[in-house]
């Protein structure tokens, strides 16, 4: 159905990043066939729908770029010893941390996983969220890396969203492989990678892969930077772009290997050095900042913003929803603490949640920006201007949601 949004402020978030005051769109169907002024209206078109959106803003769906979102269990008890003092490489290496969390994900099932996860893609729904990326790493086994991996992908049948998955079995170690950590990512290569390569969703979209992307946390208290360098060779071999956690904690050199498989992201990026900067920027990755996740474990050490802004490497904002170092699902809320934490402007946060998210997942030519040939998904804010978006905390102003061309959240402007 050919329909035009109209009576709105539109923030294309293309390249120009092109904003019109007083803009429309037409789109037909699930695609945007034209943006611009609304009484710059190719003319002679007759739309079969006319939407008047009032005077509110409109903006690309939003795309959370990194999330764990699909996990069993919580952590509070955790996030009250680290609030007393103890870090977070002290939880994990007494046992807890991210094992805590594998114990409670193997033993649910993938109805009590999907249960458990709904309310929080639910939330980011409302928040004008129409992609999201969900990693596994919760099972550290395969049958229970698969079922992640699969409640994630379910979604996309039960949920007017796109889901976006990444494989992190190199996520910790599981007890299993204490003291194997070699044998462990051998494993990975060339059992449980090739098989999950090789998979399609259930039905009805049986011909989608399983897996997007393959994932790895490079950290002293995770996997090295040589073994994440063979996981990434096994990966590319099979076809499977990656993207990489690196320097949250200290540096051992993610940010180097990352660039040289030519990652399509590296996230978290506190430790990140000037000459990691560098390579990021001549391999093209984009650096996903996660500032719940900072927030979380009361970090200090920023990330390299002035540096990534030098060397123009974009930069995406996510909400690393997981049960212990960002126990929440907003990206709002992570677009707020990216403005305040780490002085990022009106546009860079736009953009990070945007073009650049969709850039991290590599979906930039299809979502990500208003433009022709792009899907309609738009979120529409109720809004006085852009300046707002990143500004509320524990506000939602979003107060209509299209997915595909459809309206599928509305609430009073």
């Amino acid at each position: 159905m050919l329909t035009l949004w109209r009576n709105a402020g539109v923030a294309t978030c293309n390249e120009r990043r092109e904003v019109f005051e007083r803009g429309a769109l037409l789109t037909d169907g699930p695609a945007i066939v034209w943006t611009g002024r609304e009484d710059e209206r190719p003319a002679g078109i007759r739309p079969q729908r006319t939407v008047d959106l009032g005077g509110r803003w409109v903006t690309p769906g939003l795309i959370d770029c990194h999330t764990h979102l699909v996990f069993a269990g919580q952590r509070a008890a955790e996030f009250a010893r680290r609030t007393s003092g103890a870090s977070y490489a002290q939880i994990a290496g007494e046992g807890g941390g991210i094992l805590s969390t594998v114990r409670s994900t193997r033993s649910a099932s993938a109805e009590e996983l999907t249960r458990a996860s709904r309310p929080r893609l639910e939330g980011w729904l409302a928040e004008g969220v129409t992609t999201v990326e969900i990693k596994s790493g919760y099972a550290l086994d395969l049958a229970g890396e698969r079922r992640m991996l699969r409640v994630a992908r379910a979604f996309e049948t039960t949920h007017p969203v796109t889901v976006s998955t990444s494989f992190l079995a190199a996520h910790a170690l599981p007890p299993e492989y204490a003291g194997r950590a070699d044998e462990y990512i051998d494993t990975i290569c060339k059992d449980w990678l090739p098989q999950l390569a090789r998979e399609t969703a259930d039905a009805p979209d049986a011909a989608m892969p399983l897996v997007s992307a393959v994932d790895a946390y490079c950290e002293d208290i995770a996997f090295s930077a040589a073994q994440c360098d063979r996981l990434f060779a096994a990966a590319r071999a099979l076809g499977l772009p990656v993207r990489m956690h690196a320097e949250q904690l200290s540096n051992v050199g993610g940010s180097l290997i990352a660039a040289s498989h030519r990652a399509l992201s590296c996230d978290h990026l506190e430790y990140a050095s000037e000459e990691d900067v560098a390579a990021l920027a001549a391999a093209g990755t984009t650096a996903v900042l996660l500032p719940v996740a900072f927030y979380g474990l009361a970090e200090r050490q920023l990330p390299p913003i002035e540096a990534l802004r030098r060397r123009g490497v974009p930069i995406a904002v996510a909400s690393d929803c997981n049960p212990g170092s960002a126990p929440g699902a907003s990206l709002l809320l992570a677009m707020h603490m990216g403005r305040r934490s780490f002085g990022l402007t009106t546009a860079e946060v736009l953009a990070g949640v945007t073009t650049f998210a969709a850039r991290a997942l590599g979906v930039h030519e299809s979502r990500g920006a208003l433009t022709v040939g792009r899907a309609a998904d738009l979120a529409v804010w109720s809004v006085d201007n852009l300046d707002e978006l990143g500004y509320w905390a524990a506000f939602n102003p979003c107060s209509m949601v299209v997915k595909a061309g459809e309206i599928v959240r509305e609430r009073a402007a």
